[in-house]
């Protein structure tokens, strides 16, 4: 069922990063004696709180692709060619509703279809069944662009298309004590390399494949992932890759869920758009 987004947009209220962090840290303290189940519903709610309402015109429609669950979110003035984004979580979090806001407002920015996808998370689900699902979606939907944060940024590394590739603070390849960056709030090296058993390329010395298309990169200053992603893209683009990366200072990982509030979180975000938006409309 198609609904229209009817809300007139106001700009929220500015938020500090502390009071980000603050914010954020309670509610994955709160989820941390849950049941999984609940984990992820209250995980949800933490990221849709932060989210702006839809953009006037937006609409939002559920739907089923390759047997995968995703929603379809489309400006009131689409070009041809959709976008699919894959959310992150840690692949075990994360859902249509937790990165809702950042979808449509991606619709929003590019001015074109936005098709968030639903795959399936550990532990019910290995790693090779979420680029699978991904894959399939990919395949029928045929899209422009792929698109990602954190770990669907790393999903979209893993799956095959020769589009544009948009990625917010991927994790690469080759992540250990010495490659990763110092601990920040929100997330910790010992919290990156948790991850391993989850997508098992991630302690792999092979380096990180580069994606075919141009490829466009935020990142955040305080975030372990930074230093090995910025060592990263040095080599993508001495292999002739096209890479664009912008490091927005002072913001954090999961800072993407108030693109509308933190200031420098909301000027990386818009850059980041416009540049994807500048390679899809240039072909």
């Amino acid at each position: 069922m198609a609904r229209l987004g009817r809300t007139p947009y106001r700009p929220s209220p500015l938020m500090d990063i502390e009071a980000f962090i603050e914010r954020f840290e309670k509610g994955l303290e709160a989820m941390e004696p849950l049941p999984l189940a609940y984990a992820r519903r209250r995980y949800d709610r933490l990221c849709a709180s932060f989210a702006p309402p839809d953009p006037v015109g937006m609409t939002r429609i559920d739907d089923q692709v390759a047997g995968t669950k995703v929603r379809r979110f489309r400006p009131a003035r689409a070009r041809s060619g959709s976008v699919i984004y894959l959310h992150g979580g840690g692949f075990t979090l994360g859902s249509l509703e937790s990165h809702h806001g950042i979808a449509a407002n991606l619709a929003e920015r590019l001015g074109r279809e936005v098709v968030s996808v639903d795959y399936p998370l550990a532990p019910e689900h290995r790693f090779d069944t979420m680029v699978v699902a991904c894959q399939r979606v990919i395949d029928t939907v045929r899209p422009v662009g792929v698109m990602g944060d954190s770990a669907g940024a790393r999903l979209a590394l893993e799956v095959c298309h020769s589009s544009l590739s948009g990625l917010v603070y991927p994790p690469v390849n080759g992540l250990n004590l010495d490659t990763l960056g110092p601990d920040a709030p929100l997330l910790s090296r010992q919290d990156v390399l948790a991850l391993a058993p989850l997508c098992p390329a991630l302690s792999s010395a092979i380096p990180t494949p580069r994606p075919r298309g141009p490829v466009e990169v935020l990142s955040v200053e305080h975030d372990p992932l930074t230093a090995p992603l910025i060592q990263e893209i040095v080599r993508w683009r001495r292999a002739g890759g096209d890479i664009g990366d912008r490091v927005a200072p002072g913001m954090v990982h999961a800072a993407l869920h108030a693109h509308d509030t933190l200031w420098n979180m909301k000027h990386a975000w818009q850059d980041f758009c416009q540049a994807c938006r500048r390679h899809l409309d240039e072909g």
